[in-house]
């Protein structure tokens, strides 16, 4: 089985957060940024990736998305701003 990705989504620095999982993260994070991913970051206008976790299979990804998901909002901005601390958006560069 092939390996996937966690990833976060927002609108601006502190902004809504969206948790995803994927197998393509360009591919998913394309979706979202052009208003066909999901119908919460459509709504929300996310489309500024700020955190990213690549995982060995898509299993331990999608374990880790639902424990996340789970997590108070303060932990997953500390998360964020721990590797991200600019909240820079990450599309460009995984997307080369």
């Amino acid at each position: 089985m092939a390996g996937g990705f966690v990833y976060i989504m927002t609108n601006g620095p502190s902004g809504t957060l969206y948790v995803g999982v994927t197998a393509n993260l360009a591919a998913r994070i394309h979706q979202h940024r052009t208003g066909q991913g999901s119908d919460f970051c459509r709504k929300h206008r996310l489309n500024r990736l700020v955190y990213i976790e690549r995982h060995e299979t898509m299993l331990e990804a999608i374990a880790r998305e639902k424990a996340l998901k789970k997590w108070q909002r303060t932990w997953k901005l500390n998360l964020i701003g721990k590797t991200n601390p600019e909240w820079r958006d990450l599309f460009e560069e995984i997307n080369g």
